[in-house]
């Protein structure tokens, strides 16, 4: 009798093409808000145990962070891919097409996966040497990486799974997923690092297998969330076949998407090489604990990039273009004043911040003024992610190409000619991202005031 009063209003949620932009963007975006929250306070956690181990495996788990990038960006790719045009088949009504979609995607993330771990072992330490990294640093963020990489086809698949759901409006499964996760990594982190139990003492690779661990138990659970959710039929998915349109359609969504997290990974790259430069193992120590901070702060607007993609692919698909233009100016306007709410908060208390992840006051106050700095920028990051959302949902993804490698390929001289020219060392490296992302904002302001001309 309760499964037949829930029916019907999951199959009116699962809607998007009708009904209040604002409801359905605080259905879909609070959710996955919570959801990166309590992810972010996953790599938090992970984060404070590495500091807490030595400022060299907190150093080297920074340094890891863009190699590691290599699992995201192919993972968010494919995720954002399945999301964007499950959404769009979802507007058009088309139970089967989005069933033909998810059985291949599930065949490209397995054999994405596979790629990943065949082949990324092999470029890690070349990688971790390339911007400087040596001693301990070198041998602890090695370690961690590589067993990360073991275990990458469960991060893909995971995202996956959670395109096909996020495309049907459904963000708390995955919201779900990784509040279990925070809880599972803060009992397995300890257990494994230290050995707990009378298991060995494995430092910083305790972090990584507690990580993939986690990541299979996701894989399994997200699994049975999806057989049960409204569009997908078992008879449908198991009787699709791979078909070449289907997986050309895919990987030209997946792959702008990709690569615009690729640049990501190089533009951290390009820091964390600076940062050892002008900084030393402090600077790369204090430049992760930072940045953890600043991922909090820029949580509550995370959402909203899922939102706005998923309502504006539906919408797009049933041609009600009219709301597209309104899911951009609305989740833009709530981002932006979400973002400046952050940077109100983080900037007096930016020491007592950093000190939570490490008690050297090197650390603390080379972080301090990087987040000082930084909040000027917070803004952009909004901008910036609910654009390139949008336009994946318009079937515009190529634009973020563009946009990943303008951000990441200026840092390099900018970097330079502020860090060094201009002998302003770090500070030159942190007020390079707040301009650099300014005037990406302006361009992609232009870009996509026309795209949506267009549509009109």
């Amino acid at each position: 009798m309760i499964k037949e009063h829930i029916e019907p209003i999951e199959n009116q949620n699962s809607d998007l093409t009708k009904g209040s932009i604002n409801q359905h963007l605080k259905r879909i975006a609070i959710p996955a808000s919570i959801g990166f929250l309590f992810n972010t306070l996953f790599n938090v956690v992970d984060t404070i145990y590495a500091g807490r181990l030595s400022t060299d495996a907190l150093a080297g788990l920074t340094l890891s962070f863009p190699i590691f990038f290599i699992i995201i960006a192919v993972s968010a790719g494919i995720g954002n891919a399945v999301s964007a045009l499950g959404a769009i088949a979802l507007g058009k009504k088309d139970k089967t097409s989005f069933n033909q979609l998810g059985f291949n995607a599930l065949i490209l993330g397995f054999i994405s996966g596979l790629l990943v771990t065949l082949f990324a072992t092999s470029f890690t330490e070349p990688l971790f040497m390339l911007i400087g990294a040596s001693g301990d640093a070198l041998d602890l963020g090695v370690a961690y990486t590589n067993v990360i990489f073991y275990g990458s086809i469960f991060f893909i698949l995971n995202a996956v799974l959670n395109g096909l759901l996020s495309a049907q409006g459904n963000t708390k499964t995955y919201r779900n997923l990784l509040i279990i996760s925070f809880f599972l990594n803060l009992v397995l982190d300890p257990l494994f690092i230290f050995g707990w139990f009378g298991l060995p003492r494995l430092g910083v690779v305790g972090v990584a297998l507690a990580t993939v661990l986690i990541q299979v138990i996701g894989t399994i659970y997200l699994t049975m969330r999806l057989i049960k959710s409204e569009w997908i039929d078992m008879r449908k998915l198991i009787r699709s076949k791979f078909t070449i349109n289907t997986m050309v359609e895919l990987l030209k969504q997946a792959i702008p998407s990709s690569l615009n997290m690729a640049t990501i990974a190089i533009g951290i790259f390009i820091i964390n090489f600076y940062v050892l430069k002008y900084g030393g193992t402090e600077g790369v120590a204090a430049y992760g604990a930072a940045t953890r901070i600043e991922q909090l702060a820029l949580l509550p607007a995370l959402g909203l990039n899922v939102a706005a993609m998923t309502i504006a692919g539906q919408n797009f698909g049933a041609q009600n273009k009219g709301r597209i233009l309104e899911v951009f100016k609305k989740s833009m306007f709530a981002g932006v004043m979400i973002m400046i709410v952050g940077a109100m908060i983080i900037f007096p208390l930016a020491p007592l911040l950093i000190s939570i992840f490490n008690n050297d006051p090197i650390v603390i106050s080379i972080g301090a003024r990087y987040l000082r700095i930084e909040v000027l920028a917070f803004v952009t990051y909004v901008i910036l992610n609910i654009s390139i959302s949008v336009l994946q949902g318009i079937k515009k993804p190529n634009y973020a190409i563009f946009m990943g490698i303008y951000r990441q390929a200026l840092p390099f001289a900018l970097f330079f000619l502020l860090g060094t020219t201009l002998k302003m060392g770090l500070d030159g490296v942190w007020w390079g991202i707040v301009i650099i992302n300014w005037s990406a904002v302006i361009i992609t302001l232009y870009y996509i005031k026309i795209q949506l001309k267009k549509l009109k």
